[in-house]
């Protein structure tokens, strides 16, 4: 019986103003907060996705570096059968916070619709499916820690039952000014892969 086999085929990294594919480097925003640092990066990589300025951070933050490395497959325009699988610790507390905000006063009580919407931190994948038309299964997980080892496994299972022939998988965290994205895309190889916890860690370890 053949074992299948899976492939870290590339991966992303957005920190410190500098976002990465495959380990080099595609921009450096001269900017100091991250709200600018992500239009800075925005306008420089010709992302094209209006709806990007109403999203809140964590989702900006997720989008641009998906947006970066799913743009270097070439996928499909009409849908394609990737997998989104994130994690973080921070969930979306960025947006609950400005949240909270907005309803914290009796007497200045005005919540607003465009932010409550985005007090889920699994919302940034549902920006990241329909700008790439991604039909598959998603999930957002919620770690101490980056969980490299939980990642690998379930990205391996959605690949073994065919719920998907690829797999984005990855860490978006922000809460306040500490932000960092990791993501990577896993895909079924006829030889043995690199799709180990080891090799996940490690490229997650080597950002720039």
């Amino acid at each position: 019986m053949n074992t299948a086999h899976f492939d870290i085929t590339t991966y992303v990294h957005f920190k410190d103003g500098k976002i990465s594919l495959d380990g080099e480097l595609l921009f450096s925003s001269s900017e100091t907060e991250l709200p600018e640092i992500l239009k800075d990066i925005y306008k420089n990589l010709d992302t094209d996705y209006r709806k990007f300025f109403k999203m809140d951070t964590l989702s900006k933050a997720a989008f641009l570096p998906a947006d970066v490395l799913l743009k270097s497959q070439n996928l499909a325009s009409e849908e394609n059968s990737i997998a989104v699988v994130l994690s973080n610790n921070a969930s979306s507390l960025d947006t609950d916070r400005k949240h909270q905000e907005s309803i914290a006063e009796a007497d200045n009580f005005y919540p607003s619709p465009a932010v409550f919407v985005y007090t889920l931190p699994n919302i940034c994948i549902g920006e990241i499916s329909i700008k790439h038309r991604l039909f598959s299964e998603n999930s957002f997980f919620i770690f101490e820690t980056f969980n490299a080892r939980h990642l690998q496994l379930y990205a391996k299972q959605l690949l073994n039952t065919k719920k998907a022939d690829k797999v984005l998988c990855g860490w978006v965290n922000v809460d306040a000014d500490k932000y960092e994205s990791f993501l990577y895309l896993v895909t079924q190889t006829n030889e043995k892969g690199n799709h180990t916890t080891a090799e996940i860690n490690r490229l997650y370890n080597d950002q720039l």
